[in-house]
């Protein structure tokens, strides 16, 4: 567990009764008496959005597939290999990157525009130039115009990357570094160091804001002097919008809570709880500012008025948006939400989840569900489902257990863990008890 975030003196907070269920309060009213708006359609966890000048929202899902809204029914990009993390609006193109390695530009003819040897984190675009951060260690810049592009290094794996202008362009690490690079000379100057990995960017013209793995929220100089410090009890920072015309900083962190700064007295303007627990992925305003997007562990971006936000009573209380109540589990479902859902449905049929579905998983030979694309490792495998390949699976991970899969790390080291787990597979996928 990280150390508990240090607590400096902050700017008040405005008065009124916001509190931390604004969302709930707010999911409890009727869709026609505040606007509220879910995108649904997604097969798993929503890691970024964008929105367009025209007012069209992207969303980029753990399920390896972006959705373009322009309302209620989405238009699916799919190429991608594996989950998606970052999504963004070009000059008359969409571009996503992802756990596959690949940056990806969607227009008259999608193609892959850069390729890197770790997973793609973040994407900014200025004008024809697109950025890219990586866990190799590196930034990409491609050329929309000409599809050129170049390597830029780095101290750590890459988390965020954005432009400060047209020659400098910042990213921060998982060391903990923020680094301004001059693009025409390919130099790299150390901003600051946090001392924890720095996960999110926003640069202006006058100053830059941070959030870190530790909670930190800081805004400085493009120099690294401090302006600002919006640091709370709450770890880590995972999104952050910014509205320019608004002046709205929003800050999502991995506890399920939304923090909106006014940049333009440096003050905590909102400060609600989005969900019950966390994680919050993804955050973008609307074109005008008075709707923020926001996304997370379930499949669907939920967006709602920013102005009503203070209009509900802090004690409302209702169901989570996000996740259901662990605690409220048996312990085999509970091992399988925590572990399994995000990438596996339970039912028959076709899914939008990143994995094959397990419905009758067990006595199936690994690899040969009709319709999903297999890993080679997985494709023509010898293992057959059954209680013991499961519980090695989930003893040792997969990624030691199908050394190429491409199954996320999951261990589950409680004998007993796995064998709840177990018999909750088979009550839900067969309907026997063991």
């Amino acid at each position: 567990m990280w150390p508990a975030a240090t607590r400096r003196p902050r700017p008040g907070r405005a008065p009124g009764p916001l509190g931390r269920a604004a969302l709930l309060g707010l999911l409890a009213l009727p869709l026609h008496a505040q606007d509220f708006t879910t995108l649904k359609g997604h097969g798993g966890p929503i890691m970024d959005i964008a929105v367009a000048g025209d007012g069209t929202v992207a969303t980029a899902s753990f399920d390896n597939s972006v959705g373009l809204w322009k309302g209620r029914v989405p238009e699916w990009l799919e190429g991608h290999e594996a989950a998606v993390n970052a999504v963004a609006f070009g000059p008359g193109s969409v571009l996503s990157a992802g756990d596959d390695f690949t940056v990806r530009v969607w227009d008259a003819t999608p193609r892959i525009a850069g390729t890197h040897t770790g997973k793609v984190t973040d994407l900014a675009i200025l004008g024809d130039t697109a950025a890219s951060a990586s866990w190799d260690g590196t930034v990409g810049l491609w050329q929309l115009d000409d599809e050129t592009g170049r390597i830029l290094d780095a101290p750590g794996g890459v988390n965020t990357v954005a432009f400060g202008s047209a020659s400098r362009l910042y990213a921060g690490t998982s060391t903990g570094k923020l680094i301004r690079y001059d693009l025409d000379s390919g130099a790299a100057l150390p901003v600051l160091g946090h001392g924890f990995g720095i996960n999110e960017l926003i640069v202006t013209e006058h100053w830059i804001a941070y959030g870190a793995v530790d909670g930190g929220t800081r805004i400085v100089t493009h120099d690294g002097d401090e302006i600002a410090d919006f640091t709370l009890d709450r770890r880590p920072i995972l999104a952050m919008a910014y509205h320019a015309g608004t002046n709205q900083l929003a800050v999502g962190d991995g506890e399920g809570y939304i923090m909106i700064v006014d940049t333009a007295d440096w003050r905590i303007a909102r400060d609600f709880r989005a969900t019950r627990q966390g994680p919050v992925w993804a955050l973008a305003f609307s074109n005008d500012g008075a709707t923020i997007y926001a996304g997370g562990l379930d499949d669907v971006a939920y967006a709602w008025p920013v102005a009503l936000l203070d209009e509900f009573d802090p004690a409302i209380d209702g169901e989570r948006s996000f996740l259901r109540d662990a605690d409220a589990m048996p312990n085999g479902e509970r091992q399988f939400m925590r572990k399994c859902s995000i990438c596996h449905a339970l039912t028959a049929g076709p899914s939008r989840k990143a994995g094959p579905t397990l419905h009758n998983v067990f006595g199936r030979r690994a690899g040969t569900l009709p319709g999903y694309t297999y890993s080679d490792t997985l494709d023509g495998s010898e293992i057959i489902w059954t209680d013991a390949t499961i519980d090695a699976l989930f003893d040792i991970g997969p990624d030691h257990y199908i050394p190429g899969s491409k199954m996320p790390m999951q261990v589950i080291a409680g004998a007993d863990d796995r064998a709840d787990l177990i018999a909750y597979l088979k009550r839900a996928t067969t309907g026997e008890d063991k």
